[in-house]
């Protein structure tokens, strides 16, 4: 990897890994936010969507668990003349193309499961390659703007997936397009990158060294050890209203009309997305200025927290301010969202240990990213939604303040970095 004084940011970088990054969330969000939901309640009625839902978005968890780390270790490793990550990109975005389109169609929950496996597999391909890329093309100094830019990539697949959800009139298109948006974005960031190239020949790939591409020393690396429990528990407190909207809607407010949840979910994610993209652009020109991250880090998961909070407290108030709650909640989860993303590359790639295996060790901490989007909902589906029933009668509510409490114990880690502000 090129020392940092020596890299230039190629010209145009940033904006079109803005497209490759943007397409593949909005690939995968579609079914994520609203999509899925919406064929399991159609599957298995809504007193057992809750928990089949979960059991569905959990199945990627295994593959986003171990594929990141592992394409970016084969990635530092790739000796293809096109480049080193140029090759994942596009088995990524074709693979979770096809993925999707299997969901689509799926006639039962068993097929339901492949689709999302395979999309989230083949997803991880080219995350794990895009944002290795980062590292490879971009210097230290730039590094929070075009990762306050890259912020805004979540949300806005997170936005014009709800808006399609909304619009298009069947399941195919709703999920079909996004996916097919998401292949030609990753396309056109892969045949338009100078991609790095490996010019020696890596020493044999044993399979010690394949296991390893899964694990880190967190007595030995410190700091990438905090950095990943720190981003895994506030993105799992991010993640816990985002999949559950739509059933909480139908659940907590009587709104079980398909067209009605699928409304109001788009004007949250209106709220949602307009804070964060504000406070991603925000706290990332700020960060850079004061050259501080942990703050932006800390801050955010607070308000996240917060917002998370006003969830069990809305179905009190009455449909009117309840929902009204909801869209100030959505509002406060946007903007703590947008100043944690807004310096997340940043921190990240300034606790990597080794500045040759940049691939493996971003795969490992993008683990923390991806792994709560599928592990929050089956975690609430399978345990904490039926245990809160069974106990409380108020199983959302336990679920919620759950998360509301790691995302709290995320923002006292990232204290625990050193040698970063």
């Amino acid at each position: 990897m090129p020392a940092d004084g020596l890299l230039r940011e190629p010209k145009g970088f940033a904006l079109r890994y803005f497209f490759g990054s943007y397409g593949i969330f909005l690939a995968l969000f579609a079914p994520g936010l609203g999509g899925l939901s919406v064929r399991v309640q159609a599957l298995v009625g809504l007193e057992q969507a809750p928990t089949v839902l979960g059991l569905v978005l959990g199945s990627g968890a295994f593959f986003a668990l171990i594929t990141q780390p592992l394409v970016g270790r084969l990635s530092d490793r790739t000796t293809a003349r096109t480049g080193m990550r140029k090759p994942w990109i596009i088995a990524g975005a074709v693979g979770t193309f096809l993925g999707i389109l299997v969901i689509t169609v799926a006639p039962n929950i068993t097929m339901l499961i492949v689709g999302w496996a395979m999309a989230q597999l083949f997803a991880n391909f080219a995350q794990a390659a895009l944002t290795a890329t980062v590292a490879d093309q971009v210097p230290e100094a730039r590094r929070g703007r075009v990762s306050g830019i890259i912020g805004t990539t979540a949300p806005l697949g997170i936005l014009t997936g709800a808006l399609g959800l909304t619009l298009l009139p069947n399941d195919i298109l709703r999920m079909g397009i996004p996916a097919a948006i998401g292949l030609i974005a990753c396309l056109m960031f892969a045949f338009l990158l100078k991609d790095r190239v490996l010019t020696t020949k890596p020493d044999r790939f044993d399979f010690r060294e394949f296991f390893a591409s899964f694990v880190f020393n967190p007595a030995k690396h410190r700091n990438l050890g905090w950095a990943w429990l720190s981003k895994l528990m506030i993105m799992f407190g991010y993640a816990s209203t985002v999949t559950y909207l739509i059933l909480f809607l139908a659940t907590s407010f009587g709104i079980t009309d398909i067209g009605k949840q699928l409304q109001f979910n788009l004007l949250a994610t209106v709220v949602l997305v307009s804070a964060n993209v504000v406070f991603a652009i925000l706290g990332g020109w700020w960060s850079d200025k004061i050259q501080n991250r942990r703050l932006f880090v800390a801050v955010g998961a607070v308000m996240i927290a917060i917002g998370v909070l006003m969830f069990p407290v809305a179905p009190a108030l009455g449909t009117t301010w309840g929902l009204g709650l909801i869209l100030v909640a959505e509002a406060f989860i946007g903007a703590g969202a947008g100043f944690f993303l807004s310096v997340d590359m940043a921190l990240s790639i300034a606790v990597l240990p080794n500045a040759e295996e940049v691939g493996k060790d971003l795969g490992v901490l993008n683990i923390a990213n991806t792994l709560p989007q599928t592990l929050s909902p089956l975690i609430a589906g399978v345990v904490i939604i039926p245990l809160g029933d069974t106990l409380f009668g108020a199983g959302y509510s336990l679920w919620f303040i759950v998360a509301a409490a790691v995302a709290l114990v995320g923002a006292m880690m990232v204290y625990r970095i050193k040698g970063v502000r």
